[in-house]
């Protein structure tokens, strides 16, 4: 079976079945969350979501790469005036059955709108949880480096002799930090929390992610020619921003309409990705340079 460079209609969990072992690089995808687009993927309940879930999670262990990354965008659902524990209860089934849970990211949405609840605010984040099969995984953190920023210009010019020596902190936790580190860097280091915006566009999906989410995590996690799977693949944007990085990428949905929006999504990137690679230099064959 040719899964490479493909959108799939079925059920991912069947899909998958057909592709060997150990084959996938990556897997960045989110999956409907309880109780949501029910039109579409059915509405699962909160109760019943780590059953519906598993039984995925399980192929998704098998055809993931011994050193490969699964990123999970999943948020919990309100029930009776207090959060669902469907999310807290699927890590843990995932951790029984072998996988490893070994970061959480956040994604901030810097655009959000306030809104109005008697006893809530809005949630203005979603999480990103990180599971791989050993502890030994693939990551490429210089893809992801930020520049230093402006207030190096002042902070590193004079350091006193505290900061040329590991600063232990005052209040006793045990962190520490030697300024003169970052001395002539150029770029630094990011955190785990992401300031991204939404998706603005139309993409004729209820839950469309912005293309810069999954492109942050196929620089970290892959190199130039990799597999990206998506097995909740909606709109296309895993793939488009796999083939964008240079990657391979396998999408897969149940819904008939999204398969074909995404292969539309793709065809129109393909005949872009001349221009994208000239103006935003991420469609780049050296990771390095990024």
């Amino acid at each position: 079976m040719n899964f490479e460079n493909q959108i799939l209609l079925g059920d991912c969990q069947q899909v998958l079945k057909s592709l060997p072992d150990n084959c996938v690089d990556l897997i960045f995808t989110s999956p409907p969350y309880a109780d949501q687009r029910k039109t579409t993927y059915g509405g699962i309940k909160p109760e019943n979501y780590v059953d519906w879930f598993m039984p995925k999670a399980i192929e998704f262990f098998r055809v993931l790469k011994p050193k490969g990354t699964f990123i999970l965008n999943i948020k919990e659902r309100v029930v009776n005036g207090e959060r669902h524990p469907y999310v807290i209860e699927l890590i843990l089934k995932m951790r029984a059955h072998g996988w490893l849970w070994t970061e959480e990211f956040i994604w901030h949405k810097k655009n959000s709108y306030p809104g109005k609840w008697p006893n809530r605010f809005r949630d203005n984040w979603e999480r990103l949880l990180q599971f791989n099969k050993s502890r030994k995984f693939n990551m490429y953190q210089e893809a992801v480096m930020l520049p230093v920023g402006d207030w190096a210009k002042d902070r590193l010019s004079n350091l006193s002799e505290t900061d040329k020596t590991r600063d232990e902190s005052k209040v006793g936790s045990g962190f520490g930090k030697n300024i003169s580190n970052w001395v002539g860097r150029q770029k630094v280091y990011p955190t785990n929390v992401l300031h991204l915006a939404t998706e603005c566009s139309n993409r004729n999906h209820s839950a469309a992610f912005p293309i810069d989410l999954p492109t942050w995590f196929i620089k970290l996690f892959t190199q130039p020619n990799d597999l990206v799977l998506d097995p909740f693949v909606g709109s296309g944007t895993t793939a488009v921003a796999a083939i964008q990085l240079g990657r391979k990428y396998l999408g897969i949905d149940i819904e008939q309409n999204y398969v074909e929006l995404s292969n539309d999504r793709l065809a129109d990137t393909q005949i872009k990705l001349p221009l994208i690679a000239e103006d935003t230099e991420i469609y780049s064959a050296n990771i390095d340079e990024e």
